[in-house]
């Protein structure tokens, strides 16, 4: 097969493997199984929610009012209608503070999730690009941290630094890296001597070039499902901070602070922790349902004709 330039600058080969790839993908993003819908539809509505969450909140969530302590949900027939799901332990809506703390939830977890994943693809691009001393320095900094268990590194990090919305993202980017790096690392090794990049390499192309315009493209579908799957692990390591206090710190709800408040109301107000942590379960099992499903589509190896 010839190694010329398409119209669009790229050689042949690569130009012809991208649109085959292409067509396989927007192929299977069509074939949307039925159950993955339920999923779908309800992570959307949870980003809606956290967009709108302002507009959508029927009561202040910070708001306090003793006198309306531990009001239980709309559908008990002993509940106070104002009260779609109750209230807590100072008189705040339990409904509202859900609303508002989807919106932490996905802010945190998204920005961690990009922090993680440009931080670990330039890692896995460089050392799979560049290799030998390069590639085991950065690989040996890899292992290192893999030693560590993500939870207790993020305690340590957060208690040296502080609890604060920022420090708390840069925890979860920081903890985040590495399974992207390694990815990106074996997606390179099996590329950087593909025909495509040998013949970018002979037409006068740069590292770079190669690297982000040919190499980076080639390996994306990994990449966007590992951040997929990632995206579910870093919710329920946001939570577990908040849960221990060293997440977003109070009054601003959070759904793992949420929990921590009502898990000593468990026999009295049990709402109080079992909304958010139903939340918080199904946001993430869609999240990891989902991820599996672009998994089967973009994997061409698990992709079907």
């Amino acid at each position: 097969m010839p190694y010329g330039q398409g119209t669009n600058g790229r050689p042949l080969v690569l130009a012809r493997l991208s649109r085959s790839a292409d067509r396989g993908l927007l192929t299977g993003l069509r074939r949307v199984p039925w159950a993955i819908a339920p999923f779908t539809l309800f992570l959307v509505s949870v980003i809606v929610v956290a967009i709108f969450a302002p507009l959508l909140a029927p009561h202040d969530p910070v708001g306090q009012s003793l006198r309306s302590r531990l009001v239980a949900p709309a559908f008990l027939s002993s509940s106070n209608p104002d009260f779609l799901l109750g209230t807590d332990y100072l008189g705040r809506d339990v409904l509202s503070r859900m609303i508002v703390g989807s919106r932490i939830s996905l802010v945190v977890g998204l920005a961690g999730l990009a922090l993680a994943g440009v931080l670990g693809c330039l890692v896995g691009l460089v050392a799979g690009y560049r290799g030998g001393a390069i590639d085991e320095a950065l690989m040996a900094l890899a292992d290192i941290q893999l030693a560590f268990p993500n939870v207790l590194l993020a305690i340590a990090v957060i208690a040296v630094l502080g609890p604060n919305l920022l420090n708390l993202i840069m925890v979860l980017g920081i903890t985040g890296w590495v399974t992207y790096a390694r990815v990106a690392r074996g997606a390179v090794l099996s590329l950087r001597s593909a025909d495509f990049v040998e013949s970018v390499r002979c037409l006068g192309g740069g590292h770079i070039r190669i690297l982000f315009r040919h190499i980076l493209p080639n390996c994306a579908s990994l990449l966007v499902v590992v951040a997929t799957l990632h995206l579910a692990r870093i919710i329920i390591l946001e939570s577990t901070l908040s849960f221990l206090g060293l997440g977003v710190q109070p009054p601003t709800p959070s759904w793992g602070a949420m929990i921590s408040e009502g898990r000593a109301y468990l026999n009295s107000a049990w709402w109080i922790a079992v909304f958010p942590g139903l939340a918080l379960l199904l946001t993430t099992m869609s999240v990891s349902r989902i991820g599996d499903w672009l998994r089967d589509v973009l994997d061409p190896t698990l992709r079907t004709a």
